[in-house]
């Protein structure tokens, strides 16, 4: 002994461990009441026990104060693990399970193992032939354990490794957010609790003295990393869990999650009230027998490696169908928009389906009013429209007095006005609906509609610029832009916003303009193609500029477009302007609308170029 370079260096060590247990608890306490704070300072309270008993009764000769700190020592022993496991559930948002009966059943067994260590002497339930065994100049004592001793060895490892579960888990689940935290007081669990095996067992050339105390301090290390360096408690995964749950939980979409096998696994309160049934009775059912949907979930994908014909499908694809409930609400029935995806763990792996049922009763129903009254709007305008037309054409040509003949004429102006109107309707029924894109040229479409412009209105000046390139673009940007006019969006929305961006300017002059001598129709369209940024791939537009030097929009039209809000169509141009806001939001496109000096209009629309994907 006289060799050793530390005399009585396993006590220093078990005090050391017991002291660093302690000033951890002491360091945390200002955490008390955050997920797992008080189940660790359990942790370190029992650590404490047990280091600072071991290591006190390797300095203690008497037999009876040596036989009671080793029965202290046993408490720590017991305690560690169930504080510990109670840590783990806790911290990674499983409070629920600390509250259960299977847990007041280990804690009770605690309780147990406290009391037959307290009362040993009585009945010799932990051990018998209790000696002093002297070691390196400590007072290490033998006895031989008994039954129950062993089962609690056995049950608090048992209740360790799954708390250190429990944690890897974490670390799997939830990647880098807690992994330095999680991996720390996982690992700092295996020394102490090896040694404690390994002295369970006798294993070594030392079996009487116990390593388990020593161990404690690369423990209370790795637990200061986690607290300090890592910062523990300032975020956990309870967070995430909580989230989860609330994620699903709380929102108003029943949302079902299926097995690979189509069978319920859960519903979301949403979903047991609108399909009638609870949770606990419809899990492990076919999800047919919950509802019935028009296809089957999986179904129309290719299978997956390992998957049985017909069976485990990628159920990602194709567009939502919907489905008719009568809601156990008593709502009556209702229209659901079903759309199935695939659940994947960690590693990607499918291992189930989630079905969310959207509620859209009201946009169907009030697309199928828009579509009966745009439809009933428009064979009516077509119909009344032309036969004012036509009365008015006959009206002027037979009338001699020239204010009758200018009265016939303004029914006739108006009754076209109304069938343009109609005309308008038709086409924001066709951009409430979907449509596919195609590549489209747009100087070709703008050359188009000014022709149809001049056609329409013969009087008028409708001038086109079409320039190819902004004159501060370079050689190699410019023969880029030569390279073509095409864009890739719905044609039929891009037409809806050259068409009525022209049609506007052109139908709503009122004859009292600048830039004609007889102050009459003039209208200016210029196209071009600029790339921002530099030119980079994604940043290009064509920017159509439509200029007129009529009236002008009133600015509670233009502002109710821009922001949105409904507004009686005071001005003609009213719907127009709604169709190529909903038109430019169909293709990605910007629109601005300014006043033109000394009067009219400057409408800027910046079409997006989108390459066919």
């Amino acid at each position: 002994m006289a060799l050793d370079p530390l005399p009585a260096w396993p006590a220093v060590g078990s005090l050391a461990g017991g002291s660093g247990a302690l000033a951890l608890a002491w360091a945390i306490r200002e955490h008390r009441g955050r997920p797992g704070v008080d189940w660790f300072l359990g942790v370190f309270a029992a650590q404490a026990t047990w280091c600072l008993s071991y290591g006190a009764g390797l300095l203690v000769a008497d037999p009876a104060v040596r036989a009671a700190l080793e029965a202290t020592m046993w408490l720590g022993v017991i305690w560690t693990g169930i504080a510990f496991l109670g840590f783990a559930l806790e911290y990674t948002g499983r409070s629920d399970i600390v509250r259960s009966r299977l847990f007041a059943a280990i804690v009770g067994f605690g309780l147990l193992s406290s009391a037959l260590v307290a009362t040993n002497p009585l009945h010799g339930t932990f051990w018998t032939d209790f000696g002093r065994d002297p070691v390196f100049g400590v007072e290490t004592v033998s006895y031989a354990l008994r039954p129950w001793a062993y089962l609690t060895v056995v049950v608090e490892t048992v209740l360790v490794a799954s708390a250190v579960f429990l944690l890897v888990d974490t670390l799997l689940s939830y990647g880098p957010l807690y992994r330095r935290e999680s991996a720390a007081v996982a690992l700092s669990s295996l020394p102490p609790g090896f040694a404690l095996i390994a002295w369970t067992l006798e294993l070594g050339p030392v079996p009487q003295l116990q390593l388990a105390p020593l161990m404690f301090v690369p423990h209370m290390v790795l637990d200061a990393y986690a607290f300090n360096r890592a910062e523990m408690f300032n975020r956990n995964p309870t967070t995430s869990r909580a989230a989860e749950r609330t994620a699903i939980d709380d929102l108003a979409d029943p949302i079902v999650a299926l097995a690979l096998d189509r069978r319920v696994v859960r519903l979301n309160p949403a979903a047991e009230t609108v399909l009638g049934v609870d949770a606990e009775t419809a899990r492990d059912r076919p999800f047919a027998d919950v509802l019935e949907l028009p296809v089957s979930v999986g179904d129309g994908d290719a299978a997956e490696p390992g998957d049985e014909p017909g069976g485990d499908e990628d159920a990602d694809s194709g567009s939502p169908e919907t489905v008719r409930i009568d809601a156990a609400s008593g709502t009556g029935k209702r229209t659901y928009a079903v759309s199935v995806s695939r659940l994947t763990d960690p590693n990607e792996t499918h291992v189930g389906y989630t079905v969310v049922l959207s509620d859209v009763t009201e946009r169907e129903r009030r697309r199928q009013q828009l579509e009966v009254l745009n439809r009933i709007l428009r064979h009516n305008l077509r119909n009344d429209a032309g036969v004012v037309h036509g009365y008015g054409e006959i009206l002027r040509d037979r009338l001699d007095d020239p204010e009758l003949t200018r009265m016939a004429d303004a029914v006739e102006r108006r009754a076209g006005a109304l069938a343009a109107l109609g005309e308008k309707a038709g086409t924001v029924e066709r951009l409430l609906g979907d449509s596919d894109p195609e590549p489209t040229d747009v100087r070709d479409l703008l050359r188009s509609v000014i022709a149809d412009a001049r056609e329409r209105d013969g009087d008028a000046t409708v001038e086109l610029d079409v320039d190819g390139a902004k004159r501060d673009l370079d050689d190699a940007e410019v023969d880029a832009i030569d390279r073509g006019w095409t864009t890739h969006v719905r044609p039929d929305a891009l037409q809806a916003v050259v068409e009525n961006t022209v049609e506007n300017a052109v139908d709503h002059h009122d004859g009292e303009g600048t830039e004609r001598d007889d102050g009459e129709t003039w209208v200016g369209a210029s196209l071009c193609r600029e790339a921002d940024d530099g030119g980079e791939k994604g940043d290009a537009r064509f920017v159509l500029t439509v200029e007129d030097d009529g009236p002008g929009i009133p600015d509670h039209e233009v502002e109710a477009v821009e922001s949105g809000r409904e507004t009686a169509l005071e001005h003609g141009s009213g719907l127009g302007l709604w169709v190529v806001a909903w038109g430019a939001a169909a293709i990605g496109a910007d629109v601005e609308y300014e006043a033109r000096e000394p009067r009219g209009t400057r409408v800027t629309a910046s079409i997006p170029v989108v390459d066919d994907l």
